[in-house]
């Protein structure tokens, strides 16, 4: 990857892949028991899955728990996620609710980057990446197939779609029927390793493409999801174990 995004002390794009551990809860207590576990483990930087919390239509809520996140865990990149209900995510809201959501997030500043999904429209999109750089926060354009793999030229298409929208980092995720089809996401991240304007983050879902989510550092992916109380998407390695696995990966690389 030719471009490193630079978020507090994180270099994304180099060396290792970087690990992100989600936050999950669904209510206040579940995060602040989550946010003690985050202080024990290794990580490099937290998702918070806005989509997950009981009160996110409530601002005054999540504006409490964006301080209390960067008050427990302040030298962690933040990235805020609302995972729609069509890309895997735990609710379904309309185009303007999902724009009133993030826009209210953005321009908080209380996080550091911001996940947008490639497929919520291209006006839309256009609006929320210029408004989270306008607010000095990086943005993840993300794609979620929890149906299939696509082929090898749909998934670079769709990357080099996120680079065309101005994304920061450009994400895909997707679910393997078959080895070949883990095979097929590992080729197309590889090939984008060498095509890609910005850092990639790329995954097979499920126990079958675990595979692509220690493997980053050889196939070009950026950063990998871990799970930490409770995992965000299928076939997510615990953090630790994670750590691990991508250090002997490293050791073996440098020779």
């Amino acid at each position: 990857m030719k471009n490193v995004v630079r978020v507090k002390n994180l270099s994304i794009g180099e060396g290792k892949p970087k690990v992100c551990v989600p936050i999950t809860g669904a209510t206040k207590k579940e995060i602040n028991d989550e946010l003690d576990l985050l202080q024990t483990i290794k990580v490099d930087l937290v998702e918070w899955r806005g989509d997950l919390f009981q009160e996110i239509e409530n601002k005054e809520a999540v504006k409490s728990m964006l301080q209390k996140i960067n008050q427990e865990i302040p030298n962690f990149p933040l990235l805020f996620t609302f995972r729609t209900k069509e890309e895997g995510g735990g609710r379904k809201v309309t185009l303007e609710k999902y724009k009133e959501i993030n826009r209210f997030v953005i321009e908080s500043e209380l996080t550091n980057m911001i996940d947008v999904e490639l497929h919520r429209g291209e006006k839309l999109v256009k609006e929320l990446v210029s408004f989270a750089h306008l607010h000095n926060q990086k943005v993840v354009i993300s794609n979620h197939d929890f149906n299939q793999t696509p082929s090898h030229e749909e998934i670079i298409s769709r990357l080099k779609l996120a680079a065309d929208y101005e994304a920061d980092i450009g994400k895909i995720a997707v679910m393997p029927h078959s080895n070949t089809d883990v095979l097929t996401l590992l080729s197309a991240t590889s090939d984008m390793k060498e095509q890609s304007k910005i850092p990639i983050v790329t995954m097979s879902m499920g126990g079958e493409g675990v595979i692509s989510r220690l493997a980053g550092e050889v196939f070009g992916s950026a950063i990998t999801f871990a799970s930490g109380k409770q995992a965000s998407a299928p076939g997510q390695v615990e953090a630790k174990k994670l750590h691990s696995i991508l250090n002997v990966i490293h050791d073996s690389l440098k020779g």
